[in-house]
């Protein structure tokens, strides 16, 4: 197969006092044919599948009502028009945005400790990026049953620990309010290893000249860190903010498993996948599930279009 070719057609000369006509070039690609088409096919086909057509088969059934025994109905609206006056949509819309922002507050602890561990006196750094990085790789079920018995208000060690002071621990899962802040604080936990490697890897990119510059300007470690490596780290910082806001606004996993349906605080805190869940494989009532769905996707991607447009005011690409 040979290489494509480019063909460059000469700009006639500018006359006095015009400017000079661009440059066309054509790229002339000879005996590709259907190669690239067929080399790029199944990574089409497999984002059709199972992306593109899911959301095109949860779109169509977000407008219709499905029986016991299964069948859909076409309903229209009423899917979305139940959705605004039910009442639990908007808690569990805040809590997925409490859980959302706590986790967030993950990124500037990842920043300070990948400031730390990439510092060079300090040894066994890749031991710690290990250690950090193992809870996010583990399944979320094993470490949700994991916490659930740390957060146990009767024998966990947490408890047990503040009892020591003097101090009764609630029931961390059970009680309105504080069950969000335990998942949200292990959502935290889990999320600290991946943006460790993508903030450390972001950090080994900055040059090193940067920094010995600013140490023979008497810049101390602190104004180096706020001057050189927040601004310089803040591609990463966008990047990882990016997937927290999609993945918290995802919870389902670590909340069920650290709470369980039959909770009595779940109505309080559950998320809006919950509640999708809830309705999907519960209740029966897939149509309104499926409007639930759009509702979550829709939110999603009007987060993530905001996140791009004002990253163009702090973030520095350099």
């Amino acid at each position: 197969m040979s290489t494509p070719t480019t063909a460059v057609k000469a700009a006639p000369e500018a006359g006095p006092g015009q400017k000079p006509a661009p440059v066309r070039r054509r790229m002339v690609a000879r005996g590709d044919g259907f190669w690239p088409w067929l080399f790029i096919l199944p990574t089409v086909f497999g984002i059709t599948l199972f992306y593109i057509w899911p959301i095109i088969q949860t779109f169509f059934y977000s407008f219709t009502k499905w029986g016991v025994f299964g069948g859909a109905k076409f309903i229209g609206l009423e899917n979305y028009i139940k959705m605004f006056s039910d009442s639990s949509i908007p808690q569990s819309l805040l809590n997925t945005i409490i859980y959302t922002v706590i986790v967030l507050a993950g990124i500037p602890i990842a920043v300070v400790l990948s400031a730390l561990m990439e510092s060079p006196g300090l040894k066994f750094a890749g031991f710690y990026r290990t250690l950090y990085f193992i809870p996010y790789i583990t399944m979320p079920a094993a470490v949700g049953i994991v916490w659930r018995l740390i957060f146990n208000g009767d024998f966990g060690p947490i408890n047990w620990f503040l009892s020591l002071f003097g101090i009764q621990g609630p029931y961390w899962t059970s009680t309105p309010g504080f069950a969000l802040v335990a998942v949200a604080t292990v959502g935290l936990w889990m999320s600290l290893g991946f943006n460790l490697i993508i903030i450390g890897a972001g950090l080994r990119e900055i040059p090193r000249e940067i920094y010995e510059a600013a140490e023979m300007d008497g810049a101390s470690r602190l104004r180096q860190f706020f001057s050189i490596t927040v601004p310089l780290l803040t591609p990463s910082i966008f990047f990882v903010s990016v997937v927290t806001v999609i993945s918290g606004f995802q919870l389902f996993d670590l909340l069920y498993v650290m709470m369980g349906k039959s909770n009595l605080a779940m109505p309080q805190t559950q998320s809006l996948v919950y509640i999708f869940y809830n309705h999907a494989f519960l209740e029966n009532d897939k149509g309104y599930a499926a409007a639930i769905g759009i509702l979550i996707l829709l939110i999603i991607a009007a987060l993530t279009a905001i996140q791009f447009r004002v990253q163009k005011k702090w973030v520095n690409y350099v």
